[in-house]
């Protein structure tokens, strides 16, 4: 076997000896995430809001270490990459929300928190974590393509879907050999979107079940599933993967 072909051949590889940090750990997606790591071998940091959320987490999980804290406070980001005993392999970061904002009635300061908060948290990881993550390690970050199709109240939405992808492949130059890739979600059924939808989250499943490609809902499993392949996948860097299930053909 060639170099080349070795080193392409981890694709499906397991984590076994590897540690992953997951920021946003304690629910949705980096809560699954984080489940499939350790399925894979993997050990884990595990990084949230919630301390209470956290500590179930981390009950079933059996981390090396938790830390309860906001990601979008930078000092206290800073602190977390520095106090981390060694080099990591992988972090992957969850945390955030969706900003929908119709222009009647907009708050300035929401865009301005919203906006400069995201690109502050995925700059401050990459800052942040460049001198404890390996060669060739994985920084992933979540996005979205919901904002790609614009729509009353999507502007704020739309300038940072446009922006991701662009952050992410400059990312992946400037931190190499580290590798850098943006996963573009969908709707995924989480607990952050039945908050944000209420009583009408059975309604958006049910059409997204009949409308979707796939005929079915889009879950955290299969966010994870991808976070997993792509710190498996050391060919993979700069990156935007969409899932979402073939929303965006609709």
């Amino acid at each position: 076997m060639t170099d080349e072909s070795a080193a392409g051949s981890n694709g499906e590889g397991d984590l076994a000896g590897q540690t992953v940090v997951v920021i946003g750990a304690s629910a949705g997606m980096g809560l699954e995430t984080a489940r499939q790591v350790r399925a894979r071998g993997g050990q884990l940091v595990m990084v949230g809001r919630n301390p209470e959320r956290l500590r179930k987490a981390a009950e079933e999980l059996r981390p090396v270490s938790t830390a309860a804290f906001d990601a979008t406070d930078p000092d206290r980001l800073q602190r977390f990459f520095e106090e981390l005993p060694g080099t990591v392999d992988h972090v992957m970061v969850t945390a955030g929300q969706p900003s929908y904002m119709p222009l009647e009635g907009m708050d300035l300061a929401a865009v301005r928190r919203d906006v400069g908060e995201r690109m502050a948290m995925t700059l401050g990881v990459a800052l942040c974590s460049r001198d404890k993550v390996r060669a060739g390690g994985t920084l992933i970050f979540i996005g979205g393509t919901g904002g790609r199709r614009p729509g009353v109240g999507m502007s704020v939405m739309g300038a940072l879907t446009a922006s991701l992808p662009a952050l992410t492949a400059n990312l992946a130059l400037e931190l190499a050999p580290i590798r850098v890739n943006l996963i573009a979600a969908g709707f995924v059924d989480t607990p952050l979107s039945a908050a944000l939808l209420g009583d009408k989250l059975d309604a958006r499943r049910e059409e997204l079940r009949t409308t979707l490609p796939i005929r079915r809902v889009v879950g955290p499993a299969d966010i994870a599933a991808l976070a997993v392949h792509l710190m498996c996948n050391d060919a993979i860097t700069g990156a935007t993967y969409d899932i979402d299930g073939g929303q965006q053909l609709l």
